[in-house]
């Protein structure tokens, strides 16, 4: 034992391990026909309910680099963060109602399928390559490496590697099973998830409150929260003048105030939920109004998640800058692993349990995906045509097994060096910069039919050179401040233009050259996806959703505008 976790909370985890690991098995034992029927593997093909969806999509979503990363920006920025959760309910209501209409119209189960069938084959396996590497060497190991770390600094700081492997092995035998042993899963992951993760932020409260003397009382521990830090419950970062500080720079930089919602943050959100295999492939083998149901119904459970990963950090930001919060170790990342420290007996144990379902969940989702992408776009493609149902479903586990292999190889000794950046910036660097054109090469090929195939791959080879350009090279090549743009020093000796400005720039000039590329073709390409007249159209139930999520949105951007 050690003095961060006693036995109470290994109790606590090994039920956890336990119930999940059992769950699954009595899941995988009842759908095992699945092994003859590949879509039913990849996908759970008809076999998932709207609530199973909704809280797969959940558990997949939220993992180490949200608890950790978003917490830490809560430390930093403060309930501004937020906004990162809460547009993206708005962005799945749109995925809801438009995207998903689209998929299940066309039968499309993969977004390599999608682009083939949109575009042509070259377009398709550009990105099957390209999703698959940054799948592994991207999202799979800064899962991974940072889910350890963090439950590392937990247990004592001494079973890194343990820890890599025992997350690598528990997320394997979940995916292993296929899609529905992993979306089913995922139903007790986001459970504990949420329960630890407000158990958390009730300690996180109370504890404030108790260090400021108004009794441990969690609402009074919020009040204290607003009167110290006034400024981290404030959605709109102020825009820097001449007088601003570093500090005031840096976070601008970071969300730079309105203009985040002019393009920057809905195409970080449209693009991840709607054209992201990782996240569509859970509403792809259902019908449309379950998909819908399950899509907003995680919609509602996002208007939760700031609750959970970033309150804890505002706490520990309020304790710390004054003086009741000696114990935090890492800068702004190291708020969530101690705020924890607060937690008594047997909880600590709870939200470890907490954190460890969302890695595990976000790993094994990862996989699947990844092999599904791999055995039915590339081995069932170019590979082994006439390979059989057994046969891709065998080939799948093989992909599952040898991803998180070289997921564990390459976060070893942190070959990437993620532990340099952090995982939250590691991501976001790396998938930022091609999100631009993607997003722009599937929106106008689903609403617009003129679309063709040689503008979608200029538009995603455009969108990541315009996106390095601006991010990297701008304000050194035409100067800190032009018409389209003003850069503002990043206190490394250089210029820096905010990374959703930059997303939206090129997101607009992309879109520009593939509209006027497009036009030098048909006036409707062949390859248009056909629509229907009320394919959009939305029963009262899932009407009602939309109102109520809306409703709660609007409510919290006025309180906290």
């Amino acid at each position: 034992m050690n003095q961060n976790l006693a036995v109470a909370d290994y109790a606590v985890f090994i039920i956890y391990f336990i119930v999940v690991s059992v769950y699954g098995y009595t899941v995988y034992r009842k759908r095992k026909q699945d092994e003859q029927d590949a879509k039913a593997y990849f996908l759970a093909e008809g076999n998932l309910t709207w609530w199973a969806i909704g809280a797969s999509l959940i558990a997949s979503n939220i993992s180490a680099e949200q608890f950790i990363g978003m917490s830490g920006e809560g430390f930093f920025l403060g309930i501004a963060v937020a906004a990162y959760e809460w547009l993206a309910a708005v962005a799945l209501i749109i995925v809801a109602v438009w995207f998903i209409p689209v998929y299940l119209k066309n039968k499309i189960y993969t977004m390599p399928q999608f682009l083939k069938t949109r575009y042509n084959e070259s377009t398709a396996l550009i990105m099957a390559v390209f999703w698959l590497f940054l799948y592994v060497f991207v999202n799979l190991t800064s899962i991974l490496y940072l889910g350890a770390v963090a439950i590392n600094g937990l247990a004592g700081g001494e079973y890194l590697h343990v820890i890599m492997l025992g997350l690598a092995i528990f997320a394997l035998f979940i995916s292993l099973g296929g899609m529905k042993v992993v979306a089913y899963t995922d139903v007790i992951q986001v459970a504990v998830l949420i329960i630890g993760g407000l158990v958390t932020s009730y300690i996180a409260l109370t504890t404030v409150g108790s260090a400021f003397g108004v009794g441990e009382n969690a609402i009074a521990g919020f009040k204290v929260l607003m009167k110290e830090a006034p400024e981290h419950f404030k959605m709109i970062i102020p825009k820097p003048t001449a007088t601003s500080s570093q500090l005031e720079i840096d976070k601008y930089l970071t969300f730079p105030g309105l203009l985040s919602y002019a393009a920057g943050i809905w195409i970080i959100n449209l693009n991840y939920w709607g054209c992201n295999q990782y996240i569509t492939q859970r509403a792809l083998g259902a019908d449309l109004q379950t998909a819908r149901t399950g899509i907003l119904f995680a919609g509602l459970l996002k208007l939760l998640m700031p609750l959970i990963v970033m309150l804890p950090g505002i706490a520990a930001y309020v304790l710390y800058t004054n003086g009741q919060l000696p114990q935090l170790v890492g800068g702004k990342d190291g708020a969530y692993s101690a705020i924890l420290t607060f937690l008594p007996t047997g909880l600590k144990g709870l939200s470890v349990a907490a954190l460890t379902a969302a890695i595990v969940a976000s790993l094994a989702g990862k996989v699947n995906s990844i092999s599904t992408i791999y055995t039915l776009d590339i081995h069932k493609k170019y590979i082994q045509k006439d390979a059989g149902e057994k046969q891709q479903v065998n080939i799948g586990r093989l992909a599952v097994f040898a991803a998180m292999l070289l997921a564990v190889l390459f976060t070893w000794n942190d070959i990437l060096g993620i532990g340099g950046v952090g995982g939250f910036t590691y991501i976001q660097k790396y998938t930022g910069f091609i999100s631009p054109g993607v997003f722009a090469m599937f929106f106008l090929g689903m609403f617009w039919k003129r679309t063709t195939g040689s503008a979608a791959i200029v538009g995603v080879i455009l969108g990541f050179v315009l996106s390095v350009l601006f991010n990297e090279y701008a304000p050194a090549l035409f100067g800190p401040d032009t018409l389209l743009y003003t850069a503002y020093p990043n206190g490394k000796g250089a210029y820096e233009i905010p990374f959703h400005i930059c997303m939206g720039l090129s997101f607009f000039f992309t879109m520009l050259v593939m509209i006027l590329m497009s036009f030098a073709g048909p006036k409707v390409n062949p390859k248009a996806f056909e629509t229907e007249p009320g394919m959009f159209k939305v029963k009262p139930q899932t009407t009602v959703l939309i109102v109520i999520t809306m409703l709660i949105i609007i409510a919290l951007y006025v309180k906290f505008w």
